[in-house]
């Protein structure tokens, strides 16, 4: 564990919750890079998420995109210690008959596909790292499946058996290594939530109480605490942020 300044990656950084995330990272003294799929999008969001907030453009759902990414990157910091993995979004439906194709390629484009592309690709980085960490948001959704929400539970569920793979990953070659066995200092975990809420969605509804949800800030909050407690307290855990 590190308490210097760390090179961290947020992806899906275009959105409120990857706004609130990279600026307490920057906050906390970190080197922050934030990814988006439009430049004008992620330029905006990083500056509002503070000075010193780096903008990426990328289509995480490209493999050979997240390859060129990481080799920017690894020339520009020698290598990455953290991503926090906020790439996701909802979809809907009446029941199980009317579950859409078009709605399941969007959750696992978005979902799966991105997730196991930059795992993949900044494993190593991670793996290496005094302080690795992958973090990814997940939902309650998982847990206590609707048939409304099936496509979206299914999605969720299936990036959590990958993050929980990724840990295992880790565990094998560090703390739980046969030959030679080292102290945990690489984890992946799965923040869960029921659904997450900002100012912006509190304003355009003033009426609603939005009852469970995570605010941004809290899972920002969260996030930063990721890189001062212990890998071996860390991974391979769910990690509850509803309420």
């Amino acid at each position: 564990m590190s308490g210097g300044a760390l090179n961290i990656l947020v992806a899906g950084g275009s959105s409120p919750s990857g706004v609130a995330v990279a600026r307490a990272l920057r906050g906390a003294g970190h080197a922050v890079f934030t990814v988006g799929s439009d430049a004008a999008r992620i330029e905006a969001a990083a500056a509002a998420a503070g000075d010193g907030v780096v903008p990426l453009a990328c289509d995480l759902a490209d493999p050979e995109e997240v390859r060129g990414l990481h080799a920017d990157l690894l020339e520009g910091t020698g290598g990455i210690d953290g991503v926090i993995h906020l790439v996701g979004g909802w979809r809907g439906a009446k029941g199980i008959a009317d579950q859409s194709d078009e709605d399941w390629d969007f959750l696992a484009r978005n979902a799966i596909t991105t997730l196991r592309n930059v795992s993949r690709t900044f494993y190593d980085d991670l793996a290496a790292s005094g302080t690795g960490r992958l973090a990814i948001v997940s939902s309650t959704a998982v847990a206590n499946p609707t048939a409304a929400g099936a496509t979206y539970a299914a999605a969720k569920a299936a990036a959590d058996a990958w993050t929980l793979a990724v840990a295992d990953g880790f565990r094998r070659a560090q703390a739980g290594h046969k030959e030679e066995p080292v102290e945990q200092h690489s984890a992946a975990v799965i923040f869960v939530v029921k659904a997450l809420v900002d100012d912006a969605m509190r304003a355009a509804s003033p009426e609603r109480k939005f009852p469970g949800f995570t605010d941004v800030e809290e899972l920002a909050a969260a996030a930063v605490g990721l890189f001062g407690t212990p890998a071996a307290e860390l991974n391979g855990r769910r990690l509850p942020l509803s309420r």
